[in-house]
């Protein structure tokens, strides 16, 4: 069974940083493409960044480039999402993707 598991959310100042992590299992994750994606309150999902299996490719949606870094250590089969810079129009709940499968996500709220 596939199984993503977001962590690392929390209550954040503008201007803090978060890092999540993702845990996956029940599939060969070194072979799969990683996405984050985002929900902010009333609000449709939105893609966040985008991952290769090698880390040779990410991509950026533009309102996080330059303030967001995606990783991922194959070895130990999880995702990162480093954040920087927060802006209250980041708080959202942050999930993990295989583009199939999302996790249950992680809460990350922005505020003074």
């Amino acid at each position: 069974e596939v199984q993503l598991v977001e962590s690392g959310g929390g209550l954040v100042q503008p201007g803090g940083s978060l890092r999540l992590s993702c845990a996956a299992s029940g599939f060969t994750f070194s072979s799969y493409a990683m996405k984050w994606v985002r929900q902010a309150p009333g609000k449709g999902l939105e893609w966040v960044s985008t991952i290769g299996a090698g880390s040779a490719i990410r991509s950026y949606a533009g309102s996080v480039k330059g303030r967001f870094a995606v990783s991922r250590d194959n070895a130990k089969n999880t995702l990162y999402l480093q954040m920087n810079s927060l802006k209250p129009e980041d708080t959202a709940v942050y999930y993990c993707t295989t583009g199939e499968v999302k996790g249950q996500g992680t809460q990350v709220t922005v505020s003074s």
